[in-house]
């Protein structure tokens, strides 16, 4: 069961987390025989954010690409499917770029392929001719250049900041590590808060399937804690902006000064800070809670 709900989550997770560095396509539909490649990214030349941010998920970002997450180790039949993929692709992109310019694309140019794996083999890796680069992490393998493809093992990742959000897809022990270390993110990290959420959807669409099996059951507790982190993250939202509404109907404005109470204000029980903002003037609000 889980298979669907981590095509879900992953293509969300990728989008969302690509996004701001260039253009996502999902699903996207490659020449031939009907095939779908799941992530599509095209990087912007003016990020909105920096690449550096997002670890080794960055550093992919930095060139067009294909990703496609695997939620098990994948078989060298579905890895030679997504080269297919990628050569189709390929092949189409110099097919147009003959007929309207009439030359070839330079290797550099052409998209790379990034399968995303929970897990690989060392004898998976070494079918394929994969090798760790000196300039990268451990568990990303290249594959010889001219295939352009590379295989992360999430597993064998490094357990680090930098590797994070790939681990976040990851599996068993390792993912469970990764979301432990997302709940940790101070909470006004906006990485934190998208990624609590696209968890907590996670676990609500496995909860509702019919057809749980022990592998969904045992990731449900798992995706549990970010669970919490997210209502309670979006419980607290919720309270700020009814104390930020009271604040303008009181005073007409939120200035700087008032805005600077609230975390104060928000450490009180909802009915006490409701009859405070209510009853006091600004004056002594400043005079209780400015610290």
């Amino acid at each position: 069961m889980t298979r669907i709900p981590f095509d879900q989550l992953s293509k969300q997770f990728l989008e969302e987390f690509l996004t701001p560095l260039g253009k996502v396509e999902r699903s996207l539909e490659v020449p031939g025989e009907s095939r779908f490649v799941d992530i599509w990214f095209v990087p912007s030349s003016q990020p909105a954010t920096n690449p550096v941010d997002l670890g080794l998920l960055g550093r992919m970002a930095t060139t067009p690409c294909f990703i496609e997450p695997f939620r098990n180790q994948p078989t060298p039949t579905e890895i030679r499917n997504c080269l297919l993929k990628l050569f189709l692709v390929h092949a189409d992109s110099q097919r147009k770029v003959k007929r309207e310019e009439q030359r070839n694309i330079p290797e550099t140019e052409l998209p790379q392929l990034w399968i995303l794996a929970s897990s690989a083999s060392y004898s998976l890796i070494n079918g394929f001719g994969g090798k760790v680069r000196d300039s990268w992490l451990e568990g990303v393998y290249f594959l010889p250049d001219y295939l352009k493809m590379v295989i992360i093992a999430i597993n064998q990742l490094p357990r680090n900041q930098e590797t994070l959000w790939l681990r976040i897809l990851g599996k068993g022990a390792v993912q469970k590590q990764a979301i432990d270390e997302v709940i940790a993110l101070p909470n006004n990290d906006p990485r934190r808060s998208t990624a609590l959420r696209l968890l907590a959807d996670w676990k609500i669409t496995i909860e509702i399937s019919t057809d749980q099996d022990e592998e969904d059951r045992e990731l449900i507790m798992t995706l549990s804690q970010a669970y919490l982190k997210w209502e309670e993250q979006t419980e607290r939202r919720g309270q700020r902006l009814v104390v930020e509404n009271l604040l303008k109907a009181r005073f007409g404005e939120l200035n700087d000064q008032l805005a600077a109470i609230i975390p104060a204000l928000l450490e009180l029980p909802p009915e006490e800070y409701t009859r405070l903002l209510l009853q006091l003037s600004q004056e002594e609000l400043l005079t209780r809670f400015q610290r």
